[in-house]
Formats: C-alpha cells, structure tokens, sequence
C-alpha cells in the first residue's frame, strides 16, 4: 500500500472490482504523505491496509476487501495464499496478483508462485529518483533496459527458470545522489519519490489489470 499500490488499488475500487485483498505490514508515516493515497496527517501510526480498507469502504461499500498485516517473504507465500483462500471461502482463489513491494526477494517470491500456480501478475519496477511518469510502460521484463531494480530482475528470474513477468517500468535514467542542480536543471537533486511518478504508475497497473481481466488489448 505504498506510493505505487495504494494508487493502483484505489483505481481498481473505483473499477467496481468486487473483491480486493491488501498485504502490507507497514503503518502510514510522515515521509509518506508525499506520495501515499491513504497517507494523511490524520492517518499516520494506522496500518496502511487498514486505512486503505476503511476508504475503498466510503468509495463503494459492497467491495470485499481482506487484509493481512504481514510483509510478503520466501517463506510465508504459501501459507499466506492459503490464508487467502480460507478468507474467501470455498471455491474461490486468487485472480490476478499487484506485486507493489520494494524488495527484490519478495518479488521474486511472488513471480516464482504466481508462475507455478498459473496466476497473472504484474510487479511494478522502480520509480524512486524519476521525474517523468509519461515514459511509464508496461512490457515483459525482457524487453526492459535502464532500469536498476529490472536488471536486477532479468539475472535473478534466469537463475530461477522463471521465463516472462509483466512489468511496469520507466527507461528514464534515475537521479543519483550527489548530482548538482547544474547536472541536471533542478535547484535541487534530492534523491526519493515524487507525487506524481509512484501514483501514475500504479494507476499505468491498474488500467493493465482491468484490460487483462476483460480480455482487452
């Protein structure tokens, strides 16, 4: 429920998606205001799913909405997902799979069980240090280039023989820290999200997922 899925998840309630379950063991935080759709002053120290609950509640009541106050590991995926399931109850599963996490483990986590369940996913790439949400797209991972956190990705997915992830990503080359306001035509290079890049990306993801669902190009 960060910069890039707390955006993508408010879009898909405002879709009319029936039922949305949230995984996030964070709490709402200052530094989260610049970016967060369910970060307020009012809001900081709450767990961010249950904020994010609370709002897709007043945006369409008859959403179902599960939350789970834990980080997604190597090593909970499968009890997570059968906690999941339970939750939904029988004969239900998993449609499709946001991957909105920082961490490469639990990405990779989440690729490998989507892979071998035969569950959708898409996992949106980095949008720290950028400043252009226009050059946000999605393609398979083999088609990335620029990309830090997609570089990353392409060795780890081809050491595990997991062939294909859909992505969203930005070719844009990242800011560094240290760059001067000379280098790069700003007063000031301050490395860290924007507003306006994290939010356009999760809702580039969310107009992927509703296409995929409805079988449109």
């Amino acid at each position: 429920m960060g910069g890039v899925g707390s955006h993508a998840v408010e879009a898909l309630a405002r879709c009319g998606v029936g039922r949305l379950i949230l995984v996030d063991n964070d709490t709402v935080s200052l530094t989260n205001i610049n970016r967060q759709s369910i970060a307020l002053h009012s809001t900081i120290g709450q767990f961010k799913t249950r904020v994010m609950k609370e709002k897709i509640a007043d945006i369409c009541p008859g959403t179902q909405v599960i939350t789970f106050e834990e980080f997604v590991l190597p090593d909970n995926i499968e009890s997570l997902f059968e906690h999941m399931e339970l939750q939904m109850g029988q004969g239900n599963s998993v449609d499709y799979i946001l991957d909105a996490i920082d961490t490469v483990t639990a990405k990779l986590a989440l690729a490998g069980f989507a892979a071998s369940h035969g569950i959708p996913v898409i996992a949106s790439m980095g949008t720290g240090n950028k400043l252009h949400p226009e050059l946000l797209r999605i393609s398979d991972i083999s088609q990335t280039s620029v990309c830090p956190l997609c570089k990353v990705m392409r060795k780890e997915l081809k050491a595990r023989n997991i062939s294909g992830l859909k992505v969203c990503w930005s070719p844009e080359q990242p800011l560094t820290p240290g760059q001067t306001a000379e280098d790069t035509g700003c007063r000031r290079a301050t490395p860290g999200s924007i507003s306006f890049v994290p939010p356009v990306a999760g809702l580039v993801i969310a107009g992927a997922i509703i296409r995929d669902i409805c079988g449109l190009e």
